[in-house]
């Protein structure tokens, strides 16, 4: 049924303090935001909508800092939050508070581990558990105006009175299933990631899905280029691609050249990159050029090749029996990338980065047994 949800509108410190006291004793606090990253790295907090029940605040973060209640309240000393698709969300409480949210429940994921799109929209898990249909004409607002209409407030609001009871439900479909445990810790995860994210920069390279094609040398300096690029971006707060894109970097890893002549004729690089960085990435990919042989990455296997193709699709039918089994989306157990990790330690004969935790439990041992399979075949053959 429709819900037209009281609104508080918290925009002084007073209201705030209020707002905080009103939450400090619920079970569970409903959290989303509304922000702007267009032109920035990190995202401005245009809006923050919390409720544990009854009312909604709208906490205006432009006219307010978090104070110390509302850190208690985000963080490990109040209530289980409650968000849906939280990764955006959790970087901009994070912004705004300085603390990291936990604990905390994603909505989104609780759905994919009943089965569900692992991806399911906020509007469509609402309608999924209610039947409502919310409305959808606010969807591209301009967050940062001042005052915000009626009916943002409303569409705002939306966003969160439906997760409470949508939570009550999703928990007890999950207890029945034996899967909470599963929620908790992928949850708990996510956590995780967010309170180590600037270290995830020497990371970065590693999604480019063209990574096999360098020589372990431009592999290096991939790694090395994006991991300046995310640094700063950061730091200078601006979209990585107003500084450099993935394909340029891409780029100059495979070329490898040695001045700035050399750096221009390289495809996509403009002539503004090379005025205002090119002595920092000359100087990055001299450094590469001195590595030795020794001190570079492995090259990595062509997915392309037979042993490579065999693995992945003998680790892709563990985990499709395993989903099919379980009645949830095989991408929920694990993503291509990770087999494919298991593809290439195996073909190099390292150590298996197996899955751990309830996937583990569920993925380790047939994933070793289809390795030893194609082991043995190899072997007759």
């Amino acid at each position: 049924m429709p819900v037209d949800p009281d609104i508080q509108w918290v925009d002084t410190p007073d209201a705030l303090n209020q707002a905080c006291e009103a939450l400090a004793t619920v079970s569970f606090l409903a959290v989303d935001t509304e922000f702007i990253r267009e032109s920035s790295f990190h995202p401005i907090p245009a809006l923050i909508q919390l409720t544990g029940g009854d009312t909604v605040y709208l906490v205006d973060p432009q006219a307010l800092e978090a104070n110390d209640a509302m850190r208690r309240l985000l963080g490990r000393e109040g209530p289980v939050k409650l968000l849906h698709a939280c990764s955006e969300d959790l970087e901009v409480l994070a912004k705004w508070s300085g603390v990291i949210v936990q604990p905390m429940i994603d909505t989104q994921l609780a759905q994919g581990m009943l089965g569900e799109t692992p991806a399911m929209g906020y509007q469509r898990l609402v309608e999924h558990w209610t039947g409502d249909v919310l409305p959808k004409d606010e969807t591209r607002s301009d967050w940062l105006e001042r005052p915000l209409s009626d009916a943002q407030c409303r569409y705002a609001a939306l966003d969160v009175v439906y997760l409470l009871p949508i939570w009550q439900l999703q928990r007890q479909a999950l207890e029945e299933r034996g899967r909470l445990t599963w929620l908790e810790a992928d949850c708990g995860e996510l956590v995780s990631q967010a309170q180590r994210s600037d270290e995830n920069d020497e990371e970065w390279y590693r999604r480019h899905r063209q990574l096999w094609r360098l020589d372990p040398r431009s592999v290096a300096a991939y790694q090395r280029l994006t991991a300046w690029r995310e640094a700063q971006v950061r730091q200078r707060d601006m979209p990585r691609n107003w500084l450099v894109s993935d394909k340029v970097l891409y780029s100059i890893a495979e070329s490898l050249p040695a001045n700035r002549y050399e750096l221009a004729q390289v495809e996509g690089v403009k002539p503004t990159l090379v005025k205002s960085e090119g002595d920092v990435l000359l100087a990055i990919l001299r450094e590469v050029i001195h590595l030795e042989p020794e001190a570079l990455p492995t090259a990595l296997p062509s997915p392309m090749s037979g042993p490579f193709k065999r693995r992945l699709k003998r680790l892709k039918g563990c985990v499709s029996e395993t989903a099919d089994r379980l009645g949830v989306a095989p991408e929920l157990l694990a993503r291509r990338r990770d087999l494919e990790a298991l593809v290439v330690a195996d073909l190099e004969q390292l150590p298996l980065p197996l899955p751990d935790g309830w996937r583990g439990e569920l993925l380790t041992e047939p994933f070793e047994k289809a390795l030893e399979a194609i082991a043995s075949e190899v072997e007759r053959n």
